[in-house]
C-alpha cells in the first residue's frame, strides 16, 4: 500500500494535522497494521518537499507546534493518477512453501507433512478471518473476503501439490 497516496487521499476532504491523519488511516486501513507517528510525519515531510501538500497552518500548544497539512493541486493530480493505475498482480512465482516442499523431498523429509502442517495453519487463519468477518462492518468484511479468497487459492494449490507429490519427487530427484 502506498502510505503517501493514502494520506494524500485522506487530505482531499480537508486540511488535517498529522495526528488526525494517523487516526483516520488506522480507522479506515490500519486495522492490522496501524501507522507509527514517525511514519506519518516522515511521509508528510516528503510530500511537502515534493510539493504535494502544503502547511495550511501551525498551532502552538503545550508541546511541539502542530502543523495542519492541505493537499495541493499537484497532490490531487498525483492521487488521481495513482487510483486509476491498476495494481500489478502478484503471481507468487517464488513461493517459500514450494521451496520447503522441494527441499523436504530432496532431503528425505516428509513433504506430505509439510503440506498438512501448512493446510492446518491456513484453516486456522481462515476460521479467525471468518469470525472477524461475521462480527465486522462492511469494510472489515471486504478485507476479510480478500484474504479468505487468497487462502482458498492456497488451499487448492496445497491439495493439487499433495496429489502430485510422487510425480514431483521423481522430477526433483533426477
Amino acid at each position: 500500500m502506498s502510505i503517501g497516496h493514502t494520506l494524500l487521499g485522506l487530505l482531499e476532504s480537508g486540511p488535517r494535522h498529522g495526528y488526525d491523519l494517523k487516526r483516520a488511516f488506522d480507522e479506515k486501513f490500519g486495522h492490522d497494521r496501524p501507522l507509527h507517528y514517525g511514519q506519518v510525519y516522515s511521509t508528510m515531510s516528503r510530500l511537502l518537499k515534493n510539493g504535494l501538500v502544503e502547511v495550511d497552518g501551525v498551532e502552538a500548544g503545550g508541546g511541539p507546534e502542530r502543523k495542519r497539512y492541505a493537499i495541493t493541486e499537484a497532490g490531487v493530480t498525483d492521487v488521481e493518477s495513482w487510483i486509476r493505475q491498476p495494481e500489478k498482480p502478484e503471481p507468487y512465482l517464488q513461493s517459500t512453501l514450494y521451496t520447503k516442499v522441494v527441499l523436504a523431498l530432496l532431503t528425505g523429509r516428509d513433504a506430505a507433512d509439510v503440506l498438512d502442517t501448512q493446510r492446518a495453519e491456513h484453516l486456522r487463519l481462515m476460521r479467525v478471518l471468518t469470525e472477524r468477518k461475521r462480527r465486522g462492518d462492511l469494510s472489515d468484511q471486504l478485507i476479510c473476503d480478500h484474504a479468505l479468497f487468497h487462502l482458498e487459492a492456497d488451499l487448492r494449490w496445497l491439495e493439487l501439490t499433495a496429489a502430485r507429490l510422487v510425480q514431483l519427487a521423481t522430477e526433483v530427484r533426477k
